[in-house]
């Protein structure tokens, strides 16, 4: 008879992701094992080569692509209900400056920490990463073509906004202080405002 409390193996699988995900985020692609996945995940060590048959490259594609999504899905969430585009944009940053706080300074974004470290020597990751960033481009440039930005400046301001808030993230994390992402809130919402009129 079969455990009925043993876990499925689309939840093995998750808490690999998740797992994969959370130790890239903080101790990067490089400084993570898979047997610290594994650990982490409560997952035998065999069981990610039987879902990610390609190893850690594999996993880590799969990482970036999940994370892409679940960030995209925060960022519509945090500007949606907002009309004033410019208002959203300072309100997203501010939004982020906390969370940056909240984890102690470490990277939010392992999508960011993966590109930074492999961009140049792993194609498939590279490529992975380039397409969640343009996904983020793209629906960013969407919003704010909806409140009145035409394209191709819409797509402009988002790639700024975008370029700004992972930036400032970075100078966040070195100096373990809210103070850059909280000023790039401010040339973000004036990147938005010019571009709104026109400018």
């Amino acid at each position: 008879m079969s455990d009925s409390k043993a876990p499925s193996t689309h939840e093995t699988r998750q808490r690999i992701v998740s797992a994969g995900t959370e130790l890239f985020r903080r101790t990067g692609y490089t400084g993570t094992g898979m047997k610290q996945i594994a650990a982490a995940a409560g997952a035998p060590f065999g069981s990610i080569y039987h879902f990610f048959p390609g190893g850690k490259a594999q996993l880590g594609e799969e990482v970036i692509r999940t994370s892409g999504a679940v960030y995209l899905g925060l960022i519509t969430a945090l500007m949606t209900p907002y009309e004033d585009r410019v208002a959203a944009t300072a309100d997203a940053f501010t939004a982020a400056a906390g969370t940056l706080a909240e984890l102690d300074f470490a990277d939010p974004c392992p999508i960011a920490t993966v590109a930074m470290e492999v961009a140049g020597t792993n194609e498939a990751l590279r490529q992975a990463t380039s397409e969640v960033f343009d996904s983020w481009v793209d629906h960013l440039a969407a919003y704010y073509t909806e409140g009145g930005i035409p394209e191709p400046a819409a797509r402009e301001t988002a790639s700024s906004v975008i370029a700004l808030l992972e930036g400032a993230f970075m100078l966040g994390r070195a100096a373990r202080s809210t103070t850059p992402v909280l000023a790039a809130a401010k040339a973000a919402a004036a990147i938005v405002r010019a571009a709104l009129a026109g400018e």
